[in-house]
């Protein structure tokens, strides 16, 4: 199925690239079977266990520098999985690598920075304080 994006500030939601993204208040489905949060808001869960279908998962791929928690009794309602990303391993490289060959994920748009990698100390600000930064590229070739 069609992901659906969730995204609050305007400056991101462009693209959509056959999805849909919209902002979280606007939508009304409460039956996702799979909602993957890659936003590192720690005050998101409870919202998503409400978006989420009974038997359905959660996945948590953000960074998140609090603390989780949520309200038992809803999530106990739809038996909610929650799920923890693991790092990258060398074989998802490798089924990226293949989805973008065989054009099934474009990846146009998503880097939208570049900084020389003797600016490291300001390219992770950006990185991380700027909501503008989608991927930041730290360029190695003249080090």
């Amino acid at each position: 199925s069609v992901p659906v994006v969730w995204e609050s500030d305007p400056k991101r939601m462009q693209g959509g690239d056959n999805y849909t993204v919209v902002h979280p208040d606007s939508d009304r489905n409460t039956q996702y079977k799979l909602i993957c949060d890659v936003s590192g808001n720690h005050a998101l869960l409870n919202d998503l266990i409400q978006q989420s279908s009974i038997g359905g998962e959660i996945i948590l791929a953000g960074f998140y520098d609090q603390p989780l928690a949520f309200d038992f009794a809803p999530a106990f309602m739809r038996e909610t999985k929650l799920r923890v990303a693991a790092e990258w391993k060398p074989q998802d490289l490798v089924a990226v690598i293949e989805l973008i060959n065989n054009d099934r994920l474009n990846l146009d748009g998503l880097i939208s920075h570049h900084q020389e990698a003797t600016q490291a100390a300001a390219a992770y600000r950006t990185a991380f304080e700027d909501a503008s930064c989608l991927k930041m590229i730290l360029d190695w070739r003249k080090h």
